[in-house]
């Protein structure tokens, strides 16, 4: 499954909020603060059964709304608490009518943010805002079995994506300590934090990972290399050497687009992949699905209750929507994208496809930037290649 709730601002585009509806790893479970008011109380959905279904795991007292949640694969929840200049985590699971906590530690931080659920389904890792660096955690999953310090990254780190299954490889989008653009690097976590460029269009300019798909390689990025000053929503592919592609489908008027699930599985065509899409504008927010080989951006009306930004695909190209209501408190709805599916015949294949061929395949209107100064999308220097066995 590749799932994740997706909350962005002007300066950490794609970053992944735990204060909303988060997914683990396998797609099995759900966490999400339920309550209204100051009753909070954190909440675990099981996903994977014939219906979803909800737990509460309350603790002594309400939550604090700025309370992170992520859930693991075995059906427990991680919860980090804000006490003063520190995060102190919990590991919350049922027992009988109620709560069991185990409590792993606490790191020292003023502000700190939980990362994307590992796709190993092992470790939870979480980034620490220093003044000139930031701090990577592992805050379950280590050989301790508490938080511990594993990389410290120079400059001031968003995002998070996953580039692989084993949980090794990290996307940060990083702004030096000192100003400049935002540029994607990719930090082994394996070799104490060492990070390598992955994205650069053009020297001055913004190049954000929001989303990567460790199956295929499909990268989906926001950059402001088209038009300096307005930020644009494109794909790219790990480890090619074709430029970023910024389709004008996805490019709407008075709304923003934000990807939050790309379907997994697809190990050969990551141009097949569909991938879902959070659009908001004033009228409120709803669902596009699109794949880099199609043609259009498929908008959808959203379930009603839908936890906007969440949702998680099946290798077989099912999207599944968690949505609460008063009637419905814990459901998922269901979009084929079967039916908004390219032709196969219109998919080109990565090892034959071309320049030219990407063009025809996908976005006809869309535009490749491909700066003379630069290699416009440095993937193919990107860290994974020939590094992705453990060792």
């Amino acid at each position: 499954m590749t799932a994740c709730a997706i909350e962005t601002t002007a300066e950490d585009d794609g970053a992944v909020s735990r204060a909303g509806f988060t997914i683990a790893a396998n797609g099995a479970y759900a966490a999400r603060l339920a309550g209204d008011g100051e009753a909070l109380f954190p909440e675990r959905w099981t996903l994977d059964g014939p219906e979803p279904y909800a737990v509460p795991l309350p603790a002594a007292q309400p939550e604090e709304p700025h309370a992170q949640l992520l859930p693991l694969v075995d059906g427990r929840v991680l919860i980090g608490r804000r006490t003063g200049g520190r995060y102190v985590f919990s590991l919350l699971y049922p027992t009988g009518p109620r709560t069991g906590e185990l409590l792993l530690g606490a790191v020292e931080s003023a502000s700190l943010r939980l990362l994307p659920p590992s796709p190993d389904g092992v470790g939870v890792y979480a980034l620490t805002a220093r003044e000139h660096s930031t701090g990577v955690w592992r805050v379950t999953g280590g050989a301790g079995g508490g938080p511990e310090h594993v990389a410290e990254v120079a400059g001031h780190c968003t995002g998070g994506a996953w580039l692989d299954r084993t949980g090794r490889m990290l996307a940060l989008n990083r702004r030096p300590a000192g100003g400049g653009p935002v540029k994607a690097v990719a930090v082994d976590l394996e070799r104490g934090g060492e990070v390598t460029p992955l994205l650069q269009i053009t020297d001055g300019s913004d190049d954000r990972v929001l989303l990567a798909d460790p199956d295929s390689g499909l990268l989906l990025i926001r950059s402001d290399a088209p038009s300096p000053g307005h930020h644009r929503l494109g794909w790219g592919v790990l480890g090619s050497t074709l430029p970023v592609r910024f389709p004008e489908c996805l490019r709407l008027p008075d709304a923003a687009v934000t990807p939050f699930a790309i379907q997994p599985g697809q190990m050969l065509t990551p141009e097949a992949c569909a991938v879902a899409l959070r659009i908001d504008a004033a009228a409120g927010s709803w669902v596009g699905v699109w794949r880099p080989a199609g043609r259009r951006l498929h908008q959808l009306a959203a379930p009603e209750g839908w936890l906007a930004g969440a949702g998680l695909w099946s290798r077989d190209g099912v999207l599944r929507l968690p949505y609460a209501t008063r009637a419905v408190p814990c459901g998922l709805a269901r979009v084929e994208a079967a039916a908004m599916a390219v032709p196969e015949e219109r998919v080109p294949h990565p090892a034959t496809q071309s320049a030219q061929s990407e063009g025809a395949g996908g976005e006809p209107s869309g535009r490749a930037v491909t700066p003379g100064v630069c290699k416009p999308v440095p993937l193919q220097q990107a860290p994974l290649t020939g590094r992705t066995a453990r060792g």
